[in-house]
C-alpha cells in the first residue's frame, strides 16, 4: 500500500476539464476578435480600392486573379547586347577553369 495521503483523481479531472474549457473559451474569444479585425481591414481595403478606382487595381485586386489579366502584364526584361553576353561568357569560363585547376 502506498504512503501519504490517498489522491483524489476525480477531483483532478474535473479541474483539468475545466482547464481545458477556459482555453476553448479564450480561444473562441481570440477567434471571434480576429474575424472583426479582418472585416474591419476588408472594409478599409475596400474603401481604398474605391478611391484608387476601378483601372488601378493591385496584385491583389480581383483583375489579377486571372490568368488572362496576368499574361497582358509581363514584365520588360532588357536586353543583353551580343558584346555583353560574350564578355559574361568568358568571364565564366574563365572562373570555371581556374576553379578545376585548383581543385586538380
Amino acid at each position: 500500500m502506498p504512503r501519504g495521503r490517498p489522491r483524489k483523481q476525480d477531483n483532478m479531472l474535473m479541474k483539468s476539464a475545466e482547464f481545458v474549457g477556459w482555453a476553448l473559451g479564450g480561444l473562441e474569444r481570440e477567434i471571434a476578435l480576429t474575424r472583426q479585425r479582418l472585416a474591419v481591414l476588408n472594409q478599409q481595403a475596400a474603401k481604398l480600392r474605391a478611391r484608387v478606382g476601378a483601372g488601378a487595381r493591385t496584385a491583389f485586386g480581383a483583375a489579377a486573379t486571372s490568368d488572362a489579366t496576368r499574361a497582358g502584364r509581363q514584365r520588360k526584361r532588357r536586353k543583353m547586347s551580343p558584346e555583353a553576353r560574350k564578355r559574361i561568357s568568358e568571364m565564366m569560363k574563365k572562373r570555371w577553369a581556374e576553379r578545376r585547376k585548383a581543385k586538380g
